[in-house]
């Protein structure tokens, strides 16, 4: 299984572009988008070429299937215009049978939300606009960063995910972080 994970868009037409040329260039089976998807939220400056009608046209035009869940700046209206449907989780299993949990984050004990991170499986999440590749006890813990803004000086990142392996990249080319299962 091979996914291409990002997070954290906040209607950025250009980054929105970047996703869409790293899909077409490493063609994953299927894309997972974290939310955070359209709107940059009222504590987010504006991101480069701020335009989610744009976005949204990028986004349906990547070329693989995509799995996508609900961020805390995403709202019901987003998902009008988008051509998929936002979760509030999504679990996957890959082919050696590991199981994923995807969630946008702010849901999470470990970001102040009221949700307990499931016990002995991946956690892909983001809302921090922080990578991380990290296990803790029997669960690993996933961000992709932010694909508009990033925080901490870094740069803006994804995630790929194949044959048990995570790494967050960034758009060119190195890799900042990896874990694996």
């Amino acid at each position: 299984m091979r996914l291409l994970i990002a997070s954290d868009l906040h209607g950025s037409a250009a980054r929105a572009g970047l996703i869409r040329d790293r899909v077409r260039e490493l063609k994953p089976e299927t894309v997972v988008l974290l939310g955070d998807l359209l709107y940059h939220g009222p504590r987010n400056p504006l991101p480069e070429n701020y335009a989610p009608k744009e976005a949204v046209e990028i986004l349906a035009d990547l070329g693989a299937p995509v799995i996508a869940v609900r961020g805390n700046c995403d709202a019901e209206v987003d998902e009008l215009v988008l051509p998929f449907h936002l979760a509030e989780n999504a679990w996957l299993l890959d082919d050696g049978g590991r199981r994923i949990f995807a969630i946008h984050g702010h849901q999470l004990h470990i970001n102040g939300g009221g949700l307990p991170a499931p016990e002995g499986v991946a956690v892909l999440s983001g809302h921090t606009h922080v990578p991380t590749a990290e296990k803790r006890g029997s669960t690993h813990f996933w961000n992709p960063g932010s694909v508009s803004l990033p925080k901490n000086d870094l740069p803006p990142s994804f995630g790929w995910y194949e044959d048990g392996r995570f790494e967050v990249r960034t758009f060119d080319g190195r890799t900042l972080l990896s874990d694996a299962l």
